[in-house]
């Protein structure tokens, strides 16, 4: 696999996770009834993130490493939130 090859996979993988995240709270949120944001949105939206912006790096696009520069971390950031309310409901 080239070089261009490789980094169109991790692109088109990222974007892959990144649209999942959407299926994955809709499910959710149907099985429950009511809007939920469950731990794999963020998961899924920090995952395929990290990815796309591995992606615009390699291809030295300004324009997606700023857009996903701030949303990377703030999935990081609501992963550490749930993970601080599991630890402080125990």
């Amino acid at each position: 696999m080239d070089r261009l090859s490789f980094w169109l996979t991790v692109g088109f993988i990222g974007q892959g996770l990144f649209m999942a995240r959407f299926a994955a709270q809709w499910i959710v949120s149907e099985r429950r009834g009511e809007s939920v944001v469950p731990p794999i949105f963020w998961r899924l939206s920090l995952a395929g993130s990290a990815l796309i912006l591995a992606y615009a790096v390699s291809r030295n696009d300004p324009v997606i490493v700023a857009g996903q520069s701030l949303g990377f971390f703030v999935y990081a950031r609501n992963l550490a939130l749930l993970g601080k309310g599991k630890r402080t409901n125990r």
